[in-house]
């Protein structure tokens, strides 16, 4: 029998400013990449990242390639979809046009106030006679002349893409259906409610079945490139990319319901934090770009069945009525424009602002040497001296502390008439107030204490900052797992093949719904319901009788039971115990054929060979962090409770036994700062383990997270958190 061959994977994460790739051998041991984002050719980011994880390693020898990726959510923020023409009933094409806008915060008091533009233009929208009652009954039969004139008038205009949303298609597809197959003769790309996302709620599946084809094409080609260079480079094997929900498609899939992956970038992250085995956590990713963070109870995450893009307001982007509706499962988390990349500014009153704008990967913070001059979040923690410009990155990128010092000088510290180091210092501590919001987005704001959680910090920029952040909470342990800085990258590999399915059916048999809907999804998937290792979720959404709105809930087939489970998460949702008769209105699944698993191998104590870091916002290599098998490195940080800079002692995680803060521990993907009154314990799965020791510190459980940072400047730093780039929850995407 021949030996069998070894079998690699690899996990990456495109975000704003860094490609992540993690590359995972036959025995669990991981090997890491990390460049700068290139936005024009995302895939050339990907190809240097994972030809500088491989090293050596055969590429025929990869099985699997999970991918998770900002296009799609960048497609609709920066507008660089196709063009779309929408096809409705008869009578509604004015309900796009016409849309919803709540305006909040600062939109309330412009006098001049314009509401963002509509997903399609009035003039693209067209409707067609027919009508279907919202059982079924078809009230006016379909005029396909009139279907087939549309069609001809969007061919005419040079649009290529139509989303059709009849009335009550989700209890018949037969109209729509039919008026796809007559445009599909003119049209080369057609997308159908019915087919997206069958739900009640003609508004939010209209926009849900326009932003399918806004990115479709987008995300097809993209993918279809994306394979084709693989391929080029000898990776040969099955791409998967994942999906808002924390599930992963075939890439096939992917391209068809591409608005299944506008949320893709941040799941990957929540399902590494997922994976620590904390129960009750909470996900805390900061990135170069953004922040994003979300609630895991039980150890899962959080799921919502509509999102907002592009929206606006403290409610991380999502807030009803500012944004573009999803009708789709995705992780529900919070997400703000402040990461290492954010800039810093001084407005024209004279306050210091952090963000949303970002330095990105082009031209970069002040201290990557790239010709960036505006200071960063990034600039600011080095002149702060969290950061090691000698062994940033692996000593691959080495930072201009220069540059960082000229850039806070000139831009900072001058016209706010304070010394350097208080500027960096009011940075940091705007920048912590701004992704405060975010935890108080999923937290506070949503009734829920954060004192009870942990705070499970990633990304490249995170550690640096979890402390912090959990102080503003009263949060006493903070988690920063091994590979914390790809650590996105890492979850695609822990993600189950899925696919979910819904329809809305007012009095229908479930036994049968839920059978067709399953086939379906299994069908998606390329298996049977009752293949080996196939699991099928039922869920339902129920509302109180005569109520407008619904909850989801696992699915019982004892009606007593159902309504129960509903009243349960009634009262979680609402803090009311109410009771009363109920009804099902929509049903669901969830198909999943599980990834393989293996063990993780024990984190080596130095990066292994192979591994290549080309930056990192935060980033910072350990290899030159001791001074010795018997002594530790020192070196001077900055630490208000200290009095400023101070002198204190370097590790490398794998150095790490146990220490009091002031300390730094550091990371070949990221550092981790311990403040004052912490401590840091190295676990036994290589994690680093904050506990805070000084109980006595103000924390921001109140309504209220405090957008502003006391910074001794004499004139104020009010803080800018950045919750109105949105991208269902921020900018485009760390």
């Amino acid at each position: 029998m021949p030996p069998q061959r070894p079998e690699y994977t690899i996990g990456v994460d495109v975000g704003g400013t860094f490609t992540d790739v993690v590359l995972r051998g036959p025995e669990g041991e991981v090997t890491v990449a990390k460049c700068l984002s290139t936005h024009d050719d995302p895939a050339e980011g990907i190809i240097t990242g994972v030809a500088a994880a491989l090293g050596r390693t055969d590429p025929s020898l990869v099985t699997r390639v999970v991918h998770a990726t900002t296009l799609a959510t960048n497609a609709v923020l920066e507008r660089r979809g196709v063009r779309v023409a929408y096809v409705t009933t008869g009578g509604f094409r004015s309900a796009i046009p016409l849309g919803r806008y709540a305006r909040v915060e600062e939109d309330r008091y412009d006098l001049r106030f314009d509401p963002p533009p509509p997903p399609v233009a009035a003039e693209d929208c067209f409707e067609v006679p027919e009508r279907i009652s919202c059982s079924g009954e078809v009230l006016r039969p379909l005029d396909e002349a009139a279907v087939a004139r549309v069609g001809r008038e969007i061919a005419r205009r040079g649009i290529t893409a139509a989303a059709v949303c009849l009335l009550h298609s989700y209890a018949d597809p037969a109209h729509e259906r039919r008026v796809a197959e007559i445009l599909r003769r003119t049209v080369p790309t057609v997308v159908i409610s019915s087919e997206v996302w069958p739900e009640l709620r003609e508004y939010e599946r209209a926009t849900t079945t326009i932003m399918s084809a806004y990115v479709g094409p987008v995300m097809e080609g993209y993918l279809r490139r994306l394979t084709s260079r693989l391929a080029g480079i000898g990776i040969t094997a099955p791409v998967h990319v994942m999906e808002s929900g924390g599930g992963v498609m075939p890439v096939e899939l992917a391209a068809r319901r591409a608005v299944a992956t506008i949320e893709s970038g941040p799941a990957a992250g929540v399902l590494a934090a997922a994976a620590t085995g904390h129960p009750d956590a909470i996900s805390f990713d900061m990135g170069g770009t953004t922040a994003k963070a979300c609630v895991i109870r039980g150890g899962r995450p959080e799921i919502t069945h509509e999102f907002h893009v592009g929206g606006k307001g403290s409610f991380g982007g999502r807030r009803a009525g500012t944004g573009v509706p999803i009708k789709t499962p995705a992780i529900d988390l919070a997400e703000v424009g402040a990461g290492g990349g954010s800039v810093a500014w001084v407005d024209a009153a004279g306050s210091l602002r952090v963000g949303p704008r970002s330095a990105g990967s082009e031209p970069g913070p002040a201290c990557y040497g790239l010709g960036g001059e505006e200071p960063t979040v990034t600039d600011a923690d080095l002149v702060l001296g969290y950061l090691d410009p000698a062994s940033f990155a692996g000593g691959t990128m080495p930072l201009a502390r220069d540059l960082a010092e000229k850039a806070i000088d000139l831009r900072l510290a001058g016209p706010l008439g304070v010394s350097r180091a208080e500027a960096a210092h009011a940075v940091h501590e705007i920048a912590n107030a701004a992704m405060g919001s975010a935890v108080h987005v999923v937290t506070v704001q949503r009734g829920i204490d954060p004192r009870g959680f942990v705070l499970v910090a990633f990304g490249g920029a995170g550690p640096m900052h979890a402390a912090r952040v959990a102080a503003r909470f009263g949060i006493a342990t903070v988690v920063v797992p091994a590979h914390c800085g790809v650590a996105s990258a890492a979850g695609l590999l822990a993600g189950d093949l899925s696919v979910d399915r819904v329809r809305s059916a007012l009095g229908a048999d479930p036994a049968q719904v839920f059978a067709e809907l399953t086939e379906a999804a299994a069908a998606d998937l390329g298996v049977r319901p009752g293949d080996p290792g196939v699991s099928v979720e039922r869920s339902a959404d129920v509302r109180f009788t005569g109520q407008a709105h619904d909850l989801t809930v696992p699915w019982t087939d004892s009606p007593g039971d159902l309504a129960a489970r509903f009243s349960a998460r009634y009262e979680q949702v609402y803090g009311i115990a109410q009771r009363g008769p109920v009804e099902v209105v929509g049903y669901r699944v969830r198909v999943t054929l599980p990834a393989a698993r293996r063990a993780e191998a024990p984190i080596p104590a130095a990066p292994p060979p192979g591994t290549a870091l080309s930056s990192g916002a935060g980033t910072a290599s350990g290899s030159a962090a001791v001074a010795g098998a018997s002594g530790t490195a020192r070196r001077t940080a900055y630490f208000a409770e200290t009095g400023g800079y101070a002198e204190v002692p370097v590790f490398t995680r794998a150095s790490l036994r146990e220490t009091g803060g002031p300390a730094i521990v550091e990371d070949a993907e990221s550092t981790i700062v311990v403040p004052p009154g912490w401590r840091a314990v190295l676990a036994e799965d290589m994690a680093v383990i904050l506990t805070r020791t000084d109980t006595d510190v103000e924390t921001d459980t109140d309504a209220s997270t405090s957008a502003s940072a006391e910074t001794g400047t004499g004139k104020g730093a009010e803080a800018d958190t950045g919750t109105d780039t949105g991208a269902g929850t921020g900018g485009s995407h760390e």
